[in-house]
């Protein structure tokens, strides 16, 4: 059973770091984090597939809460209080990406992602994993936790605007 887990998670590796990236708003320091503290969690049986759903929503799912605990462990960190504790402690480490680790994108998918950005977030979250994904509605309402006729407007509504988005915007050439 942990040889076909480690199979799954083997092939999707790539997928969830795209979606952990997404997740931590282009940040690959903290996508890289949050997916190592999700396969942690894995590995500590802190999360475990129940069969509810296919395992690529489920760990999707994973990612994402992690995500969100550790953009609020994040907000802490940096609020004046946190600050001060890290001062106190000594616990503060430097957590900007090195040069090496920032990916120049082509234009076109700059672009996008510029689009996307002025999404609201739950139109983007659903975009993202539809179209980057390619998770179905249904397992997308799973992963973000969400009724599917929910994800079902957030996709309508994104699109649209995404389209309007593109058409609109200067760097676009087309």
């Amino acid at each position: 059973m942990e040889r076909a887990i480690a199979d799954q998670l083997e092939a999707l590796h790539a997928d969830a770091f795209g979606w952990a990236l997404h997740c931590c708003a282009g940040d690959h320091g903290r996508a890289e984090d949050v997916l190592q503290n999700a396969y942690l969690k894995l590995a500590q049986e802190r999360a475990g597939h129940d069969g509810r759903s296919s395992f690529k929503t489920w760990w999707f799912g994973v990612i994402r809460f992690t995500a969100h605990e550790e953009f609020r462990r994040l907000r802490y960190r940096e609020s004046l209080l946190g600050r001060l504790l890290l001062q106190i402690t000594g616990d503060g480490c430097d957590s900007r990406p090195s040069p090496a680790r920032k990916m120049e994108m082509d234009e076109r998918n700059a672009e996008l992602r510029r689009c996307l950005a002025q999404l609201p977030a739950r139109q983007a979250e659903v975009l993202h994993l539809v179209f980057y994904q390619d998770l179905t509605l249904n397992e997308t309402a799973n992963v973000m936790r969400v009724s599917l006729g929910s994800v079902r407007q957030h996709y309508e509504r994104g699109k649209a605007r995404l389209r309007a988005l593109l058409q609109t915007d200067p760097g676009n050439e087309t």
